[in-house]
């Protein structure tokens, strides 16, 4: 018998004007699962799964496999998390955008290089090889932009401390007019668009990231006609500007990423001008916690990450691990805690995690859901402990 709120599969299809085939085709690649299945063994979708279908659809018409699209789905939808998966799309289109006139200008090039010179120019052949294999980039790019909007996403809900975490880093830095600043690992910006008002007409600034993508999204949140900002894609390990050359440079949450933090220390003494100042933000040991203590109560085979990335640079070695090249250091504690109360956006934040989570979790979905329905129904406390290292050259 037919549920209520529940559509058959044909009225599914019908109603997103696609074919039935489409749609067995799509739960046969566990790419769409109806949300229910009767005794008899009739399926059943949700409006909830039209939001999953757009999802499928989208990427598809962007070309990607079905193989890159089951990888790159987003799982549970809310609101919010709807909201953040749109605005992840639309970057992505941005960028298939800006990929084709790429594409578009190789081609032209390439076929005025053989009108002129009878002959084809293999440099201009091997790059647009190169452009028409940008899928692959593309996916990365969709898949950790997703993971990050979920992490962001829990934090920005659910954070007791007022403030914010990115006006309270700009208030650390101190600014004043005529700065030269270098941001490496700036991800899409968010420091800059959360507090453009704040920033002096003055100021000229360098974002760095080791994704291209990522420099994409933070030249669009910002917007290219804004002439104090200048982005460079490059490993901070080797920082290609010239020596004393910067007032601030800042890594937020970016040195525990690093494969040899000492070396990028040393490139930040160099580029910085004497008296300049080296802010970098870092966790501590209990640092969302209870998340890890949650899926461990679920499943103890459950590792969120195998890096404990406080372990190599965090609120309790940090000092220690700049102390060669800033022994002038000192630790501001950013005080703060969540509190949520349902339980979507903390699955969202669990399943966006580095670990093993999704091989325990995906076929024993429901029955996680419930278990962090039950704990978060009452509010479930989250320690944060996060802060940065100021140091001065």
């Amino acid at each position: 018998m037919k549920k209520p709120g529940y559509y058959s599969s044909g009225e599914f299809a019908r109603m997103a004007n696609v074919t039935l085939r489409t749609i067995r085709y799509y739960d046969k690649q566990d790419i769409l699962k109806p949300s229910y299945v009767s005794e008899a063994g009739a399926r059943f979708y949700t409006d909830k799964d039209f939001a999953r279908l757009q999802q499928v659809l989208l990427l598809k018409y962007l070309g990607f496999s079905l193989e890159d699209i089951k990888e790159m789905l987003i799982g549970e939808v809310d609101d919010h998390y709807m909201m953040n998966s749109l605005n992840i799309q639309l970057k992505l289109v941005q960028d298939k955008i800006e990929q084709m006139q790429l594409v578009e200008k190789a081609i032209r090039d390439t076929a005025e290089e053989i009108r002129k010179k009878h002959g084809i120019d293999w440099n201009q052949m091997l790059n647009l090889i190169h452009l028409t294999g940008m899928e692959k980039s593309l996916r990365n790019q969709y898949q950790d932009a997703s993971n990050i909007s979920a992490r962001i996403n829990l934090h920005n809900l659910y954070s007791q401390n007022q403030k914010g975490w990115f006006p309270w880093i700009y208030e650390q830095l101190g600014i004043r007019r005529g700065m030269k600043i270098l941001e490496i690992g700036c991800g899409d910006g968010t420091l800059w668009t959360t507090n453009l008002e704040k920033l002096p007409e003055d100021s000229e600034i360098m974002l760095s990231d080791l994704s291209e993508g990522m420099l994409r999204d933070a030249r669009r949140a910002i917007g290219a006609e804004d002439l104090r900002f200048s982005y460079k894609s490059f490993d901070c390990q080797q920082i290609p500007c010239e020596a004393a050359c910067f007032d601030l440079v800042i890594a937020n949450h970016v040195l525990f990423y690093c494969d040899d933090i000492q070396r990028v220390c040393r490139e930040v003494v160099r580029v910085l001008k004497p008296g300049g100042r080296f802010l970098c933000s870092a966790y501590g040991r209990n640092h969302m916690k209870e998340v890890s203590q949650l899926v461990q109560g679920f499943d103890d085979r459950i590792v969120l990450s195998a890096d404990k990335l406080y372990d190599r640079f965090g609120m309790e070695n940090g000092r220690a691990v700049l102390a060669d090249d800033f022994p002038d250091c000192e630790w501001r504690m950013y005080e703060d805690c969540l509190i949520v109360p349902r339980p979507e956006p903390l699955i969202s934040y669990v399943l966006s995690c580095h670990g093993n989570q999704g091989q325990y979790i995906a076929e024993r979905y429901k029955e996680f859901r419930a278990y962090v329905k039950r704990k978060t129904d009452r509010g479930f406390r989250i320690t944060k402990e996060a802060g940065v290292f100021l140091c001065k050259r």
